[in-house]
């Protein structure tokens, strides 16, 4: 559904063109500091703005509804919300009969029988991405001094991103993108052995991250042609530092205390300028289908901060299963 979590709890609403998307916390420590000033930073990177993403800008300022009281979380679920105002729900009329090609329209009209919102995609769109950036801001203070960083590698296939970038948008065409994300400073001991493993975890919330079509930790898909003695980390120290972090920082589902290593892979943005057939719902025919509105050539180029975020948010929520971070916020 559109909760995750066991303590650090978080439920994510709203569409892309309603009055506002948000996020509520459940869960999270009373007393941890936090302002509007908190959340600029990753805000400021997941805003459009850069040449391949859409030209929809939002101010994106956070509104605390609930949960925090003169200036520190109380305890209660903490909600945030975030004002749609740069909307243009005209844009999307057609797609109640031509459902876009690669995109959630279809499963979505058949899901819920039609009565889903389609504007933008609504409730699956990847406006909704603010809400889980926001989450984050909060799990990132929480889990610190743990550091979670993420970066582009490549675009289209291609290091010369700009240049991939480029030749997308001379062509009306999108690019997807590979996502690395690190973190540092993680305890040993997080996760549990099979359903709830650390790497299980971080890939349930990463998927829910619109156009993530693949994660990998570690080595990742190479181990498959590697051997033991090579995948094999030798532990080194007494505290289980590696020469090598083929594991990604994971054994058996849980931290060994190394950095925690993955990469994510994000599909080419669905909504393109070029014409695309797709079937015509209300007259049974092929149609030609121009989309309309305003989109990403590149929507991975916003999302690292997501990524970070979706990490971090599993991170604070394993630690509070582990009694690494108390109920009751301490200044680290």
């Amino acid at each position: 559904m559109n909760n995750f979590g066991r303590i650090f709890r978080i439920n994510i609403f709203g569409e892309s063109h309603g009055p506002s998307v948000g996020v509520t916390i459940d869960g999270c420590p009373a007393g941890l500091p936090l302002s509007a000033d908190d959340f600029a930073g990753d805000l400021s990177r997941r805003r459009s703005g850069r040449k391949g993403t859409t030209a929809r800008t939002e101010a994106d300022v956070p509104e605390f509804v609930s949960g925090l009281f003169e200036g520190k979380t109380s305890g209660a679920p903490l909600t945030i919300i975030f004002k749609n105002r740069n909307i243009r729900p005209e844009d999307y009329q057609n797609l109640k009969r031509h459902p876009r090609p690669g995109h959630a329209d279809f499963v979505a009209a058949r899901k819920f029988d039609g009565f889903n919102d389609h504007r933008g995609g609504g409730h699956f769109s990847g406006r909704l991405t603010v809400a889980l950036t926001a989450a984050g801001v909060v799990a990132k203070k929480l889990i610190a001094p743990t550091q979670v960083t993420a970066k582009i590698l490549e675009v289209g296939g291609r290091k010369d991103i700009d240049a991939a970038i480029e030749k997308a948008v001379s062509s009306n065409d999108s690019v997807g993108g590979l996502i690395e994300c690190v973190a540092t400073g993680v305890p040993a001991g997080l996760g549990e052995p099979f359903f709830d493993a650390a790497e299980s975890l971080i890939s349930h919330l990463v998927f829910a991250v619109p156009g993530i079509k693949g994660i990998e930790f570690g080595s990742g898909f190479a181990a498959a042609s590697m051997t033991g003695s090579r995948h094999n980390d030798m532990i080194v120290s007494p505290g289980g530092t590696t020469a090598t972090n083929h594991a990604g920082g994971i054994n058996g589902g849980i931290t060994n205390g190394n950095d925690l290593i993955f990469r994510v892979a994000v599909k080419p943005t669905s909504s393109i300028g070029k014409a695309q057939k797709t079937y015509n719902f209300e007259n049974d025919s092929l149609d030609d289908l121009v989309v309309e509105g305003r989109h990403d050539t590149c929507f991975a180029l916003r999302l690292p901060p997501v990524v970070e975020a979706a990490t971090a948010i599993v991170l604070a929520d394993l630690m509070l299963l582990e009694q690494k971070i108390k109920r009751i916020y301490k200044q680290p």
